[in-house]
């Protein structure tokens, strides 16, 4: 089971980092608004550094702006990784523009992450191009009324056997239910928002068995 935590904010990477569940942290433009950042000024190498010293081995992040200074930036961002001794990895959405650009970030010999993917047809397109990651939105897929437990569970199929793997990174998470929904078809790579983060670390009868234990020992 593969996880990675899903936000800009470095504060709540402080705070959950250290429970030593996430093998790294992913982002986007709309989490660095979230989180107060101005996504274009972001310093990526500082992003890194810090990723890296909270113990992430992978630091995601997505190109932006138009699509001819995509393979610059993501130069920069792998960049950026190699300093602060950390992998980086280029987040490319599956739109038209963004996948022209995309061999030509592939060849610079990093890995990448084709994102913002709501079908699973878009597994083909991933695949030709060699992505290493695609990640399906599960939670936006559900709430526009799409079937999105069938197109999860036939993107994992379609990595049983037919060349290269392409590694289904889960996003858009609501629940820790829906994380075990979607283990139950067979995947096993989840990037999710604190709030779901807490919620796997918070069973309320673990807690009360734990302060039973507890109990127990400082009433001998």
């Amino acid at each position: 089971m593969t996880l990675y935590l899903d936000t800009a904010d470095r504060t709540l990477w402080a705070d959950l980092m250290p429970t030593g569940l996430f093998r790294g942290i992913t982002t986007n433009p709309l989490l660095a608004a979230r989180a107060g950042l101005d996504y274009p000024r972001i310093d990526w190498s500082e992003m890194a550094a810090q990723a890296a010293d909270l113990g992430a081995v992978e630091f995601h992040a997505q190109v932006f702006g138009p699509p001819e200074s995509y393979v610059d930036w993501a130069g920069d961002l792998y960049a950026a990784g190699r300093a602060a001794g950390i992998e980086t990895i280029v987040k490319i959405p599956l739109v038209e523009a963004a996948i022209r650009a995309t061999p030509a970030i592939k060849a610079l010999g990093g890995r990448i992450l084709m994102t913002a993917c709501y079908d699973a047809k878009q597994m083909f397109v991933a695949k030709a191009l060699g992505a290493d990651f695609i990640a399906p939105y599960f939670g936006r897929m559900a709430e526009a009324g799409m079937d999105a437990i069938s197109h999860l569970a036939t993107m994992a199929r379609m990595n049983e056997g037919q060349g290269k793997p392409c590694t289904v990174l889960v996003a858009s998470l609501r629940s820790a239910e829906q994380m075990v929904a979607l283990a139950d078809v067979g995947h096993d790579c989840f990037t999710i928002s604190p709030d779901v983060a807490r919620a796997l670390l918070d069973c309320p009868q673990s807690i009360a068995a734990f302060e039973s234990f507890e109990a127990t020992i400082k009433a001998r």
